[in-house]
């Protein structure tokens, strides 16, 4: 799905509201995520099958 790096910049803007990313692209998606200086404020949902659903939330400590 896409490309990841723009996607959480368009999340963080607010132009987009969620990422989700199937199990199969996790590592890609941790690789730029661990990268990224604000990934704390990137909260993930788990579902089934180890998809995962992320927000960005600046209130997050």
């Amino acid at each position: 799905m896409g490309n990841y790096e723009t996607q959480m910049d368009q999340l963080k803007s607010g132009e987009i509201k969620e990422i989700y990313v199937p199990r199969e692209n996790f590592m890609m998606f941790r690789d730029i995520w661990i990268k990224r200086e604000d990934r704390k404020y990137f909260v993930g949902e788990a579902a089934h099958n180890g998809n995962i659903t992320y927000r960005y939330d600046k209130t997050v400590v």
